[in-house]
């Protein structure tokens, strides 16, 4: 399985992403939520997952892991393939979609195309429970665990700056380089970001 892929972003379009790693292209499908997120970067991580068909094998990216378990999620859904998951992560934020499946709000999710009222049906009876244990982990924050990039979270959240700030300053500064930084440096980078 491929984890992840470090390299320069070589073509970017809303669908998909052509990533450079040591001269060897990977082509990965994103959705628009992903595309925003890479859109002005020239190179960069995502996360990805190796959907193997009868007749392909799809390699997929995300920019955070919140998209990628959500898209992991959807897809184990009767009905619910690696396509209507990658329109419907285009469609709506992941938070929006979880908050949809735990509210019950069948009517938000039938506004996706692709998306009838049994499939959204579906969706929720299949999926509130299992992302009703994981509520706490959608909202943590989708940096990679580790505790020097915590700390930066934790000392820009200190100082008064919002979560999904701090958390963006955090991944930008990370992915202009910052190994083997100090977590004051990062800090330093992210407020620059800011």
């Amino acid at each position: 399985m491929i984890a992840f892929l470090r390299g320069d972003f070589v073509l970017k379009t809303p669908a998909l992403v052509h990533v450079d790693v040591g001269g060897v292209g990977y082509e990965l499908q994103i959705s628009l939520h992903t595309y925003t997120s890479i859109q002005n970067l020239d190179k960069g991580i995502l996360l990805t997952f190796l959907h193997i068909r009868e007749d392909a094998h799809v390699l997929y990216g995300f920019f955070d892991r919140v998209e990628k378990e959500l898209f992991i999620q959807l897809i184990s859904v009767s009905g619910v393939g690696a396509t209507t998951a990658r329109m419907m992560l285009s469609s709506m934020k992941p938070e929006e979609i979880t908050r949809a499946i735990l509210q019950g709000n069948a009517r938000q999710l039938e506004a996706i195309k692709g998306i009838g009222k049994k499939s959204a049906e579906r969706i929720i009876l299949e999926l509130r429970d299992k992302l009703g244990k994981n509520k706490i982990e959608a909202n943590i924050s989708s940096l990679i665990d580790n505790s020097l990039e915590q700390d930066a979270l934790n000392a820009l959240i200190a100082l008064g700056i919002a979560r999904p700030a701090a958390e963006n300053a955090i991944r930008k500064a990370l992915q202009e380089g910052a190994e083997g930084l100090k977590v004051e440096e990062i800090i330093k980078k992210a407020l620059k970001t800011l």
